[in-house]
């Protein structure tokens, strides 16, 4: 372990260090793409353009509005709007050099000519947009209008403007990203999680080998903890306000603290509290940040069943299982008798209390944060990537984060790649011919859901793997 991995371990809390590993092996934080990212980031379409003295540029324009409206001549915003024939693609200027008797001479010496950027093909009449650029005085009588193929969707990093660029137009990126999560907020989420990932990961492992040493289920491993950043004010609980699972303004949204840029809590004027030196002297030193784990599972699909049938009990996959020992504890915190087991059943389906020690540690600490809604803004440590099943009770529970290490491309929820066919590595499990195919759900970032959150692969040479059947929902 290495000088700065011990200053992290020595971070944590008392009942992480007393359980997580003795060696730990490091790892790099790989953001999950969307679905949206993978599929539709060039999604072409054709645009019309035109050439004009610079002096006309704003009478173009004024026809373009006249045609579409304001709105409509305000799309493509990515692209520029005007552009010098020296700067065009070296396809579009061979193509314009030929086009129109002025053509040639527009693209050879010192031209006072700029091709102007139209619009969507289907957002105006070709003829229309003749007449209207005839009808400007002085522009002349050798109107060129050309029809190019453009990329509809905004680039998501500077090096696709530039490739688009080259290929298409001219195209701008304002550092943003339409497809997912802003890319300043994953810089600045990944440098935070980045920090101390390596431990709840090589916990999960942990946990896993010993579930399956134990023969209670897979060698699969979840880790739940709670990061609190002194400038980023807790959520609290609003009595009749609980989120119920839609997305609403009165959901968790609305109950998170208010805070600015620089994370100061305003007041519901929108100030900030009136502070004074005194203030200032009773505060001492900064506050720093602190991690805390919340809950520990590994897969139990096998205890109490033993392995019969191929899947074993789907209620007790680790992430279900952590999940249910976060709401246990909430129920704890607020002092209400659990609820009594039936003595007739002979079977538990939710393998939801501790089988290990290591469970039973962590289960046994207090929740750190009682107040807030089930797994809002905590984060999930898994070994592999969660089935679907799983993924959307991740979703529900309002998990903040996930990170996981193997990818199950066959029966996973988080990835947004397409399955490929045969990934069952010929393990002849495959009886109705090849397997696979079909896109990734990306559960983590959908539009149509009503939760999102930040994900993580986690890339590694260093720790063992732990290789489960690539049918297998973990």
């Amino acid at each position: 372990m290495g000088d700065s991995m011990k200053e992290v371990v020595e971070t944590l809390d008392p009942v992480a260090r007393q359980i997580i590993p003795q060696n730990i092996y490091t790892g790099t934080l790989v953001p999950l793409k969307t679905t949206l990212e993978l599929r539709d980031n060039l999604s072409v379409g054709y645009a019309y353009v035109t050439r004009a003295p610079t002096r006309f540029t704003n009478d173009v324009v004024n026809v373009v509005r006249s045609l579409v409206g304001d709105d409509q001549a305000k799309n493509l915003p990515h692209l520029r709007r005007c552009t010098k024939p020296t700067d065009l693609p070296s396809h579009l200027k061979n193509k314009f050099m030929n086009d129109g008797t002025t053509g040639r001479t527009i693209h050879t010496g010192k031209s006072q000519y700029l091709y102007i950027l139209l619009g969507p093909e289907q957002e105006m009449n070709y003829e229309d947009l003749l007449k209207g650029l005839s009808a400007i005085p002085g522009i002349g009588d050798d109107i060129f209008v050309g029809l190019i193929p453009v990329p509809l969707l905004a680039p998501t990093s500077q090096v696709q403007a530039n490739l688009w660029s080259q290929q298409f137009w001219q195209c701008v990126y304002r550092k943003n990203n339409p497809l997912g999560p802003h890319p300043s907020n994953i810089c600045r989420t990944t440098s935070v999680v980045a920090r101390d990932a390596s431990v709840w990961m090589n916990l999960a492992h942990q946990i896993a080998r010993k579930t399956q040493k134990a023969g209670f289920g897979e060698p699969i491993g979840a880790v739940i903890i709670k990061r609190t950043i002194p400038s980023k004010p807790d959520q609290i609980k609003i009595e009749g306000n609980k989120p119920d699972g839609n997305a609403s303004d009165g959901g968790v949204e609305a109950i998170q603290g208010d805070t600015s840029d620089t994370g100061e809590t305003k007041s519901e004027d929108g100030r900030k509290p009136d502070r004074s030196a005194d203030d200032d002297l009773r505060e001492g030193p900064e506050e720093k940040e602190k991690v805390e784990i919340v809950a520990l599972a590994g897969d139990a699909r096998w205890h109490q069943q033993g392995r019969t049938g191929r899947d074993g009990n789907p209620m007790a996959h680790a992430a279900l299982r952590a999940i249910s020992m976060v709401a246990q504890k909430l129920v704890r915190a607020e002092k209400r008798e659990p609820a009594q087991s039936n003595p007739i059943l002979e079977f538990e389906a939710f393998q939801d209390g501790p089988i290990l020690s290591d469970e039973q540690v962590v289960f046994d600490a207090d929740h750190p944060s009682p107040d807030g809604y089930l797994c809002h803004d905590l984060e999930l440590y898994m070994t592999h990537e969660p089935c679907t099943m799983c993924s959307m009770a991740i979703l529900h529970s309002r998990m903040g984060r996930i990170v996981f290490r193997h990818r199950m491309p066959l029966t996973g929820g988080m990835g947004s790649e397409d399955r490929g066919y045969d990934l069952c590595g010929g393990d002849n499990t495959c009886e109705n011919g090849p397997c696979g195919g079909g896109q990734g759900l990306g559960l983590h970032w959908r539009k149509e859901l009503n939760w999102s959150m930040l994900g993580w692969e986690w890339e590694t040479d260093e720790a063992d793997s732990l290789p489960v059947n690539s049918h297998l929902h973990a």
